[in-house]
This record gives structure tokens, sequence and C-alpha cells, in this order.
């Protein structure tokens, strides 16, 4: 359980946006570890499609920043033989959509060999995805999906939603033994910045962070969707007097159980948005950790604000179907009004 991290006012600092804050994290990785590797899909001359990458490859070169072909089941197969072989390799997935050739390799064989092995082996990998809607992106290219994954056991899921978290949840996925699907928000990609520093450091993984203390209702909530959360959090407090506590829960396989039940327990009311279909999202397993947990203190229904059951739609429709300050500010208010 932690409290929302914030920089170090010791070290020296670089102002990052969330997507340097990941490009930071493979450089510091790289340069410190000669087992870190990257691959996939124009991560190398181009840099990556979203720039994550950039520089790495004229720094490191092509044996260590590699050019893939398009095929993420080949992306994927190669970095757990890599894993196998003592290296680190981080593989790109160019959007969270195109992950789906590569699922077997994920959850048939990445997952499992510690298991299959008797652990003899682990798979020390990550895969980087960026994920969600919101830049009017085609098809496939918005897909929000977490839940395939953290339904996997034998996987962690992790997804930052500052460039500080980026950065140090990064590096503690790569130092993992096991894999790791690290989900990027795109839509926050370059929405704001923050003082990162530059050395190596870690945010442990499974550790949820308490962005906003409040005592009223507590929204649980993770990624893009941290930002309009702690927007409808400051409205409510400032115009209806509702103290909201919002936390973000950052490794959402394996959940921080401590800090969901003891938010809980604080206000009684439980709010969760995410921007996945609301039918068997994550939000639902969050849910049900409260009631297993901390039941005795509920005072109301425990409400979802989730994207709705069908596609991610095209173009300007995608403002409608994602979870916007308003809407999750409508229900914080009916929950806190039960």
């Amino acid at each position: 359980m932690s409290s929302a991290a914030t920089p170090s006012t010791e070290s020296s600092t670089d102002n990052l946006s969330l997507v340097e804050a990941v490009r930071d994290g493979l450089y510091t990785e790289m340069s410190t570890d000669e087992r870190v590797v990257v691959l996939g899909e124009d991560v190398g001359k181009n840099g990556g499609v979203f720039r994550a990458t950039d520089g790495l490859y004229e720094e490191f070169g092509a044996g260590r920043v590699v050019d893939t072909p398009l095929a993420e089941s080949g992306i994927v197969g190669s970095a757990i033989g890599l894993s196998l072989s003592g290296m680190r390799p981080v593989a790109e997935m160019q959007f969270m959509g195109f992950i789906y050739p590569a699922f077997d390799q994920i959850v048939s064989h990445a997952s499992r060999l510690r298991s299959r092995s008797k652990g003899k082996y682990s798979v020390p990998m990550v895969i980087r995805a960026p994920y969600g809607g919101g830049i009017r992106a085609p098809e496939h290219h918005s897909e929000s999906k977490e839940a395939f994954f953290a339904h996997e056991p034998g996987l962690k899921v992790v997804c930052p939603s500052t460039p500080y978290d980026a950065k140090g949840l990064l590096i503690a996925s790569i130092r993992d033994p096991d894999p790791v699907i690290f989900l990027e928000p795109k839509l926050i990609y370059r929405a704001f910045r923050e003082d990162v520093p530059m050395e190596s450091y870690e945010v442990p993984l499974a550790d949820a962070a308490i962005r906003r203390e409040g005592s009223d209702v507590t929204v649980y909530t993770w990624g893009a969707m941290t930002r309009p959360s702690l927007i409808a959090a400051d409205n409510v407090a400032e115009e209806y007097g509702v103290d909201v506590e919002v936390v973000d829960l950052r490794t959402l396989s394996p959940l921080d159980v401590e800090t969901i039940v003891d938010s809980f327990q604080k206000t009684g009311r439980a709010v969760i948005v995410h921007e996945a279909p609301k039918t068997a999202g994550l939000g639902a397993e969050v849910a049900t950790t409260i009631q297993e947990n901390a039941v005795l203190y509920q005072e109301a229904p425990i409400e979802r604000v989730a994207g709705f059951d069908t596609p991610m739609p095209l173009h300007a429709l995608e403002d409608y179907y994602l979870p916007q300050a308003v809407r999750i500010q409508d229900q914080i208010l009916e929950t806190a009004d039960f």
C-alpha cells in the first residue's frame, strides 16, 4: 500500500510526458543491464509509432533494438525464447488491438512456463502495449482488454497513469522474474508533464496509489481514467461538499487488496471507473473484492462507470463511449445520496 508517489527533491529530474518517461525507463535499464533488449514493429530506426523508442536504435544498435516483421505471434514467441536464454526482452505491440495473434503465445506459454517446469524456468519479459481510446484511431487501435490478461494466472498486468509511475513501474516490470503486460494509456501519452528522476528507481508492482484523500466515497480507477476521476472528485467537493477518495490501482494483477479494502472501510461507498466494456470488466473483480472483505462497511450499492458493451466506436463517438468527468461526477453524487 502506498500514497501517490512524488519525485525525490534530492535528485536531478527531467520534466517528461508519459511517453517520454517510458522511453527514459527503457533507456535507463538498457544502459545498466546488457540483457535488456527491445523488439517490435518499427521500434528501431523509426523509433516506434508513438516514438516511445526514439533514439534507442542509435544508442544501442540493431542487436538490442530489433525491428521485427509484422507478426505479433513471432514477436512474443521470440521474446519468450530470449527470456529463457537469460535475456530481459521488452516486446512492443504497436496497439493493444494487435495483440490477439500473440494471445496463444502469451497464455499458453509465457504465463505457464514457471508452473509447467515446476519452477525451473521463469519468463522475465515485458509486453508493452499502447491501449485505450480517445485519439480517433481506426478499428483495433483503441482496445481496452486488460481483463483478458488479468484473468490469466502467471501474468502480471500493469497500467501507469503518470510519467513518474510510467518509468518506475516499467523498470520494476523489466526486473520482475515473471511476464508482465505493460499497458500504456495512449490518450495521456502527451497530455501533461511532471518531474521524473533521471536516475533508476522502481515503483513497486501490486501497490495502488491514493491520488486524492477523501472520506465520503471512494473512486477506484486506473490508466487514462484517473484524470477525469480526479476532475470529477474535485468538482463534487467544490460544488456539493462530497469528499471523494481516488485510488489508482496501477497494478491490475495482482490487485492491492489491502488498499482497496482500507479505503472502502473508510468511506463505505464505491464507484469503479474504467473504459473497457462494463460486462466482466475488471471493475467487477474490484467490486467482489470489496464485498468479500468489507461488506459490513457498505453504505450504498457499488457502482461502475464504464465503457459500453459494444466495440469502441469510431471518431467523435469515442467521447460518448469513454467515461467523462461529468458521467463520473453524476455517479459519485448518486452514490453519496443513497
